[in-house]
């Protein structure tokens, strides 16, 4: 797997391409979903879905374990999670805040989890905390493209 990039190279690749990210609908047992309320851009100050950029030479499995571990504190295989499907998200703004917009392929995956809060990471997302559906899909405060994994998830 591929290591950082140099800072000025990822702002050249972000303002030049697409990023293939992960985004995670984790859903616990109560049917409640996890948000965090994210400190970087893009989307700051928005509750948003946890998730992350693949990487280089890392395999969808490979990213689905790291980004679980690093974003939900426990590693799951790909395998136990539903593929929502193919989503692109495009912002204004980017990680840096010089004027250059932020484009992300991102593929959606939905998993049951009950996940303690207070042992999630806090580096992209200040705080988190459970939502009810309706609530969640009620809310300015919540990102639209967070709320867009809901429609995936109907169950029959």
């Amino acid at each position: 797997m591929s290591s950082k990039l140099p800072l000025e190279t990822f702002k050249t690749v972000v303002s030049s391409t697409p990023l293939v990210s992960i985004d995670l609908l984790v859903r616990n047992s109560a049917g409640e979903v996890l948000l965090g309320e994210r400190l970087n851009r893009p989307a700051q100050g928005y509750w948003f879905v946890p998730g992350g950029r693949i990487v280089k030479d890392e395999s969808l499995a490979q990213a689905f374990l790291r980004l679980t571990e690093e974003e939900l504190g426990v590693a799951v295989p790909m395998d136990q999670a539903k593929f929502l499907g193919p989503f692109e998200h495009l912002y204004s703004d980017n990680f840096s805040g010089e004027p250059f917009s932020t484009h992300y392929v991102v593929l959606g995956y939905a998993l049951a989890l009950d996940i303690d809060l207070a042992a999630l990471p806090k580096q992209q997302h200040g705080s988190y905390r459970w939502w009810a559906e309706s609530e969640m899909l009620a809310d300015p405060a919540v990102h639209k493209h967070s709320k867009w994994y809901i429609d995936c998830t109907v169950t029959d």
